[in-house]
């Protein structure tokens, strides 16, 4: 029969017991991650005198905001400018909007907007909207692929054509690699949209090389070709452009 002493022990070590578990039980509680913002942005172009004179200016951000492990929020506005001989050539303007459900898994899923207008494509608005899911084929820390496909739906309003409003399927293949402890990366991107049910393809791809300066500053090349079957009279299907300039990036 225990004496009333060791009847306080026992009752001392469950309270013990029960303040150790609860311990234990707020020390294992996962804290939700805080939010990270990411951004980049980009200035480059190409300017050639004599025979020809051109001018190109190019400037793109990139910006990406992890809500959480599973929501992430991106958008990659462009601006385009150029002039050749003192003639207007490209006034481009490009926005989106774009959602990543489980972007730190293998397979994840998207839907994103976008907006544009081209001076040199005649194009006064189009919209797109689309939805799909992603695979990532590589992800490694200094290699990284994966392959989209979304089901999209674009309204064209071009200036002299007819408008268009139809269906594409939109496969994009995107890569990134980083040498020398991430002094080096290389980049590419190709985009491939068929539409449904009609012969209406568009593609584009890119290449960019990119050395880093500083933590934040780097130099970047890249050459992107871009073509679309449907265009209005007196305009080239196919259009390749060459640019060098300055990379801010913070992550």
């Amino acid at each position: 029969m225990p004496t009333a002493d060791s009847t306080k022990t026992n009752a001392t070590s469950t309270d013990s017991t029960t303040t150790n578990a609860a311990t234990v039980h707020q020390d294992t509680v996962v804290k939700p991650p805080d939010p990270i913002f990411r951004y980049r942005l980009t200035a480059d172009g190409t300017i050639t005198a004599g025979n020809v004179n051109r001018t190109l200016l190019q400037l793109t951000g990139s910006f990406d905001y992890q809500l959480s492990n599973y929501f992430k929020l991106s958008s990659n506005p462009s601006f385009v400018y150029g002039q050749q001989s003192g003639i207007l050539a490209e006034r481009e303007w490009f926005g989106d909007f774009r959602t990543t459900f489980r972007h730190e898994k293998r397979l994840y899923y998207l839907a994103f907007g976008s907006y544009e207008r081209s001076n040199l494509r005649q194009i006064n608005h189009r919209w797109t909207v689309a939805a799909g899911m992603g695979y990532k084929l590589l992800n490694r820390k200094r290699a990284y692929i994966s392959i989209t496909d979304v089901l999209m739906q674009e309204y064209t309003d071009f200036i002299e054509l007819a408008d268009i409003n139809i269906f594409r399927n939109s496969t994009r293949l995107f890569g990134e690699y980083s040498f020398d402890n991430d002094r080096f990366k290389v980049t590419h991107t190709a985009y491939y949209q068929p539409a449904l049910g009609q012969y209406n393809v568009r593609w584009n791809a890119s290449v960019s090389v990119q050395f880093q300066f500083t933590k934040v500053i780097s130099l970047r090349s890249t050459v992107a070709n871009a073509y679309e079957s449907l265009v209005v009279p007196g305009r080239q299907n196919n259009d390749f452009r060459f640019t060098m300039g300055l990379v801010y990036e913070k992550q």
